[in-house]
């Protein structure tokens, strides 16, 4: 297959064959030898040999070239949600290393292709990301490599402020959407949506947005699933190692690669570990039938501890949750309080007196509130779009969505900034800032806000007739 050679395309056939025989169903997969300055270059693209060209690319290439040199870090795997898969094994590794990333790919494309939170991806995206890079070199032949590019920085510094849950929703028919539009009055969480449909934007850049957006949309589920994908993958990988595939002799190479893929300090977090230890601890629970009402109401510590009915439906339910979850659900269903102590999943602060971290917290409640509000919506704000002709003069007026966490002033500011250049009007945002309700405002000169109760005082100077009617945000 593509350029492997004869050992590892012998390896390749034996480790598909028994990932399939282990229950994992996947596209076919396409694995290609390269060099590590060819997987870099393909890393730093996000994984796509051909994609319009951009600074970013180049600067994320450049960091994680100097990182491989200088021995920080090592791309081991890389693979593409696409039909077929593609991925890719680095020239020089070990044997052992090139068999462990061919089982750990096998069950990503396993995840890829029967994870619902995929199943709205572009499963021919090579092909759409290489017509993506056409249409935007084709507006740099024309226009010239600055004003475009300049206009991907504005438009990749709002690629976050989409709908994620958009794609699953049905849609009604092309009329009744465009009846929606203008009578509508509900918070729209797809922004760049907004401004494709009415922004004053040139053909050029309405083209780049969309590209822009249509690739937000891709990434998306991978961010969504990080902790579920990499904990399937894991798992597989480790159980078809160990089980099917190494040699005797391979058996200490194995388990270094393996623990240095897992290990988590006790100030960070990593996703491999906490993924596969929560599939193991559900195949576990539902090996013994460790769920349901009679489990949930038994208050016996020492007989929960022994409990095992033997139902054996481990594998059963670890497909059926790779099938339907995502890291939010995973994490709010089957993070237990018990799995946090034995993993000492705790809430740290750094000691300065000590140069430390240490344990500042382990009320179970406290880690999972904050471990699920760190990963709701990628991290991300929330923000929608609430009003499209705000004060009558079509100003763009957002909301961001408070909770507990206030925005950083400077990221704020350089967003507005670009909404503004690409909307061409004001832009407004209701937000908490210092404890307070406020609206901030950008029109293109300064940079100003307004508590929300000054704005009811001057509502209520104005006549009847002249006073702005709409909803406090």
């Amino acid at each position: 297959m593509a350029n492997l050679t004869p050992e590892l395309e012998r390896e390749r056939v034996k480790i598909c064959a028994e990932a399939k025989a282990a229950g994992l169903d996947f596209f076919e997969t396409i694995f290609e030898l390269v060099t590590y300055k060819q997987l870099n270059e393909i890393a730093a693209k996000g994984g796509f040999p051909t994609r319009y060209p951009h600074w970013r690319f180049g600067m994320d290439f450049e960091q994680l070239s100097k990182s491989y040199e200088f021995g920080l870090s090592k791309i081991y795997e890389l693979v593409i949600n696409n039909d077929p898969c593609y991925a890719y094994l680095m020239e020089g590794n070990d044997l052992v290393d090139q068999k462990l990333v061919m089982a750990h790919v096998y069950a990503h494309c396993d995840f890829f292709k029967n994870n619902l939170w995929f199943s709205q991806t572009s499963r021919k995206m090579i092909d759409q990301m290489a017509n993506h890079a056409v249409r935007v070199r084709r507006h740099i032949d024309f226009l010239g490599l600055d004003i475009v590019e300049d206009f991907i920085d504005k438009c990749l510094s709002l690629e976050n402020l989409i709908d994620v849950y958009s794609v699953y929703k049905k849609q009604g028919s092309a009329k009744n959407t465009a009846q929606k539009d203008d009578s509508d009055t509900r918070p729209q969480r797809d922004v760049l949506k907004f401004l494709l449909d009415r922004a004053p934007l040139e053909d050029w850049q309405r083209n780049i947005l969309s590209i822009i957006r249509d690739e937000a949309y891709y990434f998306t589920p991978q961010a969504m699933t990080k902790i579920m994908n990499e904990g399937w993958a894991s798992y597989w990988h480790a159980k078809l190692m160990t089980e099917k595939i190494l040699h005797d002799c391979e058996i200490v190479d194995f388990a270094d690669r393996h623990s240095g893929a897992l290990v988590m300090p006790p100030s960070g977090f990593n996703p491999y570990k906490i993924g596969i230890e929560l599939f193991r601890t559900i195949e576990q629970r539902w090996n013994k039938g460790q769920f349901g009402k009679e489990w949930a109401a038994c208050d016996d510590l020492e007989a929960k501890r022994h409990w095992d009915m033997k139902t054996g439906k481990g594998l059963e339910k670890i497909f059926q949750v790779r099938r339907d979850y995502n890291d939010v659900t995973f994490i709010d269903e089957f993070l237990t309080e018990d799995f946090c102590h034995e993993h000492k999943m705790f809430v740290y602060r750094f000691n300065k007196r000590t140069g430390q971290f240490e344990v500042d917290n382990r009320d179970f409640t406290v880690i999972k509130k904050k471990f699920l509000f760190q990963i709701t919506n990628m991290g991300m704000p929330i923000i929608s779009v609430v009003d499209h002709n705000h004060n009558g003069r079509g100003e763009l007026l957002l909301t961001h969505l408070f909770e507990g966490v206030e925005m950083q002033p400077d990221y704020m500011k350089a967003t507005m900034e670009n909404l503004f250049a690409l909307g061409k009007k004001p832009i407004h945002l209701a937000t908490v800032m210092d404890g307070e309700g406020r609206i901030y405002s950008w029109n293109g000169q300064e940079f100003n806000n307004i508590l929300f109760g000054d704005i009811k005082a001057s509502q209520s100077d104005l006549p009847e007739d002249k006073k702005d009617t709409e909803e406090e945000p």
